[in-house]
């Protein structure tokens, strides 16, 4: 049975504080039809700063669709570390994963964009660093005993629900990720499908004598609307897919991987590309993936025509999975 996913970032490029508002609302909406019908999981992420209100408050979401839910968990993939502060973000998934059960995911990674860091405050040069000491200081706090933070002696409340610690991987696209990942026992994700970094990660588990895994993206992970006619939405909302994919594609530099990357310039492109894939239920059935990734509201998607694409996955292939 595949994995299945629910994608909310919120993108509105023209919001009103009304649209935006409704758009929130519809996303807590969806993910509690989406829970009652199976979905495996929703997923949140994290940017600033962006002109089109691309979701800034990842935690914050997640508390709200798990307040919503009884079921699916909700994976933050990815929270940007260096910019949270260590001791608040551990208390903060510490009390969702109590409220939840241990249904909150959290990848945290270090981010690629030097404006987001520099909105607050935070050194970029120094993020590998920061990461470290965020990694170390979540699992010590969460042990409920004193540790050292920055000069002082600490000790966080409550402790979680889940045991050891709330689900944490490590989330990027580099040796450096992944020795992090390792150095700490926490399994990694890697942002992209790169055989090599896996091989990497697990000799530097040898290496460290620790113990951990790795969630690989498959190859293909396109991003799913599921429509009756999918002539149709790509004439009429191929722009909003061409929107969000052209912004995450100005924010790769250095080296940057994605497994949800695009070079394409057109609607054109972007349809012939297959990273944004509009499929029909059928179709969605017969792509035979481990995880299906339904992106309802991408690029400001409308709430109807994302409803629409919800339903259909939750009726048209959801029942036919597995079979």
């Amino acid at each position: 049975m595949p994995v299945t996913v629910v994608r909310f970032n919120l993108v509105e490029p023209s919001a009103t504080r009304a649209s935006l508002s409704a758009r929130y609302r519809a996303a807590l909406e969806m993910a509690a039809y989406a829970d009652a019908r199976g979905v495996t999981t929703v997923q949140t992420e994290e940017h600033h700063g962006a002109a089109d209100n691309w979701l800034p408050s990842p935690f914050v979401l997640a508390g709200a669709v798990l307040g919503a839910t009884r079921r699916l968990t909700v994976t933050v993939s990815a929270a940007i570390g260096p910019l949270h502060d260590p001791l608040r973000l551990a208390e903060d998934i510490a009390v969702l994963d109590l409220l939840s059960g241990g249904r909150l995911v959290t990848v945290v990674g270090i981010g690629y964009r030097p404006e987001e860091y520099a909105q607050f405050g935070v050194d970029f040069a120094r993020r590998g660093r920061l990461q470290d000491e965020l990694l170390e200081s979540l699992l010590a706090a969460w042990t409920g005993e004193e540790f050292t933070h920055r000069g002082r002696r600490v000790r966080i409340t409550p402790r979680p629900y889940s045991d050891p610690h709330p689900p944490l991987l490590v989330g990027g696209a580099s040796q450096a990720a992944a020795r992090r990942a390792a150095r700490f026992g926490l399994p990694f994700f890697p942002s992209a499908h790169l055989p090599g970094l896996r091989t990497y990660y697990e000799e530097r588990l040898a290496e460290y004598g620790t113990e951990g895994w790795v969630m690989m993206p498959e190859p293909e992970t396109p991003l799913l609307h599921v429509a009756e006619d999918p002539d149709r939405v790509w004439a009429e909302h191929g722009g909003h897919l061409l929107h969000e994919a052209r912004t995450y594609a100005g924010w790769q530099s250095g080296g940057n991987r994605s497994a949800v990357g695009s070079a394409a310039t057109t609607v054109d492109e972007l349809r012939a590309e297959g990273v944004y894939r509009v499929v029909t239920a059928e179709e969605c059935v017969a792509l035979g993936l481990d995880s299906l990734v339904l992106h309802p509201l991408a690029g400001g998607m409308p709430v109807e025509e994302g409803w629409r694409s919800l339903r259909l996955f939750c009726d048209g292939v959801l029942p036919r999975l597995g079979k």
